[in-house]
């Protein structure tokens, strides 16, 4: 039944952004050289494992748009996408580079938007 699994999803994207928005989340990750910057894929994995640690929940499926360069400041946003299709908004913020590796803040957003009718 369509509701139940969309209010499941709902109920699992909104304890990742609580817990996150509870705890705080941040993450580390070496780059390489000459780049200074992490791929659009390794740092959806890197968001996707730090929810699903901070949630105490499976490993979800997150998107980023973008490489994002090894700059302090530097903000992208990633999708992270249910089962059902229903979706929620996570902000990665640079928020310091020593030398090759680069510290992120995860935000996930409080509301997830319902998937597509």
């Amino acid at each position: 039944m369509a509701v139940p699994r969309l209010f499941a999803a709902t109920s699992i994207l909104s304890a990742v952004a609580v817990g996150t928005l509870l705890t705080g989340c941040s993450a580390s990750v070496n780059v390489e050289k000459p780049e200074l910057k992490m791929s659009a894929e390794k740092l959806a994995n890197l968001v996707a494992e730090k929810l699903a640690a901070t949630a105490n929940q499976p490993k979800p499926d997150v998107t980023c748009p973008e490489d994002v360069p090894a700059k302090v400041g530097t903000t992208t946003r990633c999708k992270l996408t249910a089962d059902d299709g229903t979706t929620l908004g996570v902000t990665a913020t640079v928020s310091s580079v020593e030398g090759t590796k680069m510290n992120f803040d995860i935000q996930a957003d409080e509301t997830p938007t319902p998937a597509p009718s």
